[in-house]
């Protein structure tokens, strides 16, 4: 590769997390990044804020524990200088065990951020096409505009593939009834983060059935519903029989009412959005129940008859590749090696997962651009389990996957079901050590404050 084309800015289509993360991991190697974020000259049907790194659905980035999946992913990005992990630590709120975020404390923390290093060209405008030249990386996420989209299906030759993902609402905090809910984390684990709605067995049949039987918002005839299995909504859950509710997103266990006494038959959990409770989550209740029936079900829940929404349940088009297809192990497009894909486009599913797509993405273009080999990550650890996912799934049979230690490489012998998370844990971590000191990153800059 010619030195002209070394110092050529690569082009990043999209702002979302995985975009932000693999431009500060490309600003952080002395690369130039030209940045393109089609907000706020257009939004999706599911984006708000105009500002980059916005988090659609959930203010959560799940657990922190270093023996769930999940965590280890976190503490592997840690180690790599990832920017949204700093973000979201930064600007982190209560959530019992659980890393969630003041979202747009999180969101503004992130531009800063890029806006003080050395190199960055933010574009805002749709991109409706793929770079004729040069190196790129497409994180234009789950809400892909359809022109791009387009374009993508053009290049891949039609194995392009969607899924439909639904949001929870969100309630003003000063609506909710604190006289009928009761502030606690599941089994006492860190501080009573969470408000709990408690409903004993009528009042949760009754709500049973109400949602089982609510208006939901057409989709256009030609679209088929695939939704994913980790973030189905309410009222597809409820179908599936009259106690998969009590014993799926509102299951009771590990939480007292102090009232009672007693454990609730089932619970609604209400999570902060914010650092002040000025906002809360309800948690697993992603929905594509018309507005009118949200506004009057959901009220029928304990603590909420008086609730005043912010933001309503809806559903949205999720766009992702069909990755073991189309994509190497090192994300790049196999037909054209100088474009990278990144985020939750590239078939994993959650904000951390996407994050760290974008940080390897950012990580590889790197050295694509300096002609120096592409290591992928070791399997054994969380990034490595991932891109081995995408990358070796069952072509027919692919779907979006959350990171799970069902993906590692088992373990040797015969271990503990409690301590096998932090084996898992301790073996990753050794292993992306060692994987970072093949990388050779002598022409590591240094990292713009």
């Amino acid at each position: 590769m010619n030195r002209t084309t070394q110092d050529a800015p690569v082009t990043i289509i999209g702002g979302g997390l995985a975009g932000c993360e693999a431009a500060w991991q490309l600003l952080r190697r002395g690369r130039r990044v030209r940045l393109c974020e089609m907000k706020p000259e257009r939004f999706s049907p599911a984006h708000k804020s105009p500002h980059l790194a916005e988090l659609v659905c959930s203010n959560s980035l799940r657990s922190g524990a270093l023996e769930n999946a999940v965590g280890l992913l976190k503490e592997e990005m840690r180690r790599l200088d990832s920017l949204i992990l700093a973000a979201a630590d930064a600007t982190a709120v209560p959530a019992g065990k659980a890393l969630a975020v003041d979202r747009n404390a999180f969101s503004l923390f992130i531009e800063e951020r890029l806006d003080a290093a050395p190199g960055l060209e933010l574009i805002r405008g749709e991109v409706t096409k793929i770079p004729a030249e040069g190196v790129a990386i497409i994180a234009s996420g789950p809400l892909t505009s359809d022109a791009l989209a387009r374009a993508i299906a053009e290049l891949t030759g039609g194995d392009y593939l969607y899924f439909y993902d639904a949001i929870s609402p969100i309630v003003e905090g000063e609506s909710i009834d604190l006289h009928r809910v009761f502030a606690a984390s599941r089994y006492g684990h860190g501080e009573a983060d969470y408000l709990n709605c408690p409903m004993d067995r009528e009042t949760y049949e009754t709500f049973w059935r109400e949602l089982i039987r609510a208006k939901e918002i057409p989709l256009r005839a030609f679209e088929e519903i695939k939704c994913f299995e980790g973030c189905l909504p309410i009222e597809v859950i409820a179908r599936r029989g009259i106690d998969t509710l009590a014993y799926g997103p509102m299951k009771p266990v590990g939480l007292i009412d102090p009232r009672t006494g007693g454990q609730p038959h089932a619970v609604v959990q209400l999570r902060r959005e914010d650092r002040e409770g000025i906002l809360y989550n309800m948690v697993g209740f992603q929905t594509k129940l018309t507005w009118p029936e949200q506004r009057r079900i959901f009220r029928m829940i304990p603590g909420l008859e008086k609730a005043e929404f912010v933001r309503y349940g809806s559903v949205h088009r999720n766009t992702f590749l069909n990755a073991p297809t189309l994509l190497t192990e090192n994300l790049q497009l196999r037909s054209l090696p100088r474009l990278f894909f990144a985020g939750q486009i590239t078939g994993v599913e959650g904000y951390v997962e996407s994050t760290a797509m974008g940080l390897l993405a950012g990580l590889n273009a790197s050295r694509y651009l300096s002609g120096r080999e592409m290591i992928p990550p070791p399997r054994e650890t969380a990034l490595g389990a991932l891109v081995g996912h995408i990358n070796n799934a069952d072509r027919k049979l692919f779907q979006p996957m959350n990171v799970t230690f069902g993906l590692f490489p088992p373990l040797p012998g015969r271990i503990r079901k409690k301590e096998r998370g932090l084996c898992y844990a301790r073996r990753a971590l050794a292993a992306l050590s060692s994987w970072q000191a093949r990388l050779d990153e002598s022409n590591l800059v240094a990292r713009p404050e």
